[in-house]
């Protein structure tokens, strides 16, 4: 399966912290291949703390459940705490590992939504995305990345 993830991390080194959840995620495949890095505001709340991201494409055997379980122990192995608090707000983070789509599955489960259902929300996702797999449509709309961050950007304006 073509797994699209985004890493980003907005405290201590930014950019260690990705390169190691990199290198991490990338054990036990036969490479990846990884986007340029983009900065951010936090998205979805107040943090002095700019993000950096950046898209990583591997192919892996593993379900998809599976390797949330893999990206949740890369991130707890990495010293990342929980993204949120208790009460359920975004927080700074160490490393922050999504599955932005997995080739052109659909998934729609209690713990695992794909394509990521903000991917076309976050342009930080979608510019990594448009790098990587520039061909690549959404399953439900299908839209690319770039006509997704074009109507984002439309929205903005």
């Amino acid at each position: 399966m073509d797994y699209y993830l985004n890493i980003g991390s907005n405290i201590g080194d930014r950019r260690d912290n990705i390169y190691r959840a990199v290198v991490a995620m990338e054990a036990g495949t036969a490479g990846s291949v990884t986007s340029g890095i983009v900065e951010s505001e936090p998205w979805g709340f107040e943090s002095d703390h700019r993000f950096l991201n950046l898209g990583m494409w591997f192919s892996s055997d593993l379900e998809p459940h599976a390797m949330l379980e893999r990206i949740h122990d890369v991130e707890r192995n990495l010293g990342s705490a929980s993204h949120r608090d208790a009460a359920g707000n975004y927080v700074d983070r160490l490393v922050d590992i999504d599955i932005m789509a997995i080739g052109d599955l659909v998934i729609d489960t209690d713990t695992l939504q794909v394509p990521h259902p903000r991917l076309h929300l976050r342009d930080f996702f979608l510019r990594p995305m448009m790098e990587l797999a520039p061909e690549w449509r959404h399953p439900l709309t299908g839209l690319t990345a770039a006509q997704m961050l074009k109507d984002l950007q439309g929205c903005s304006e």
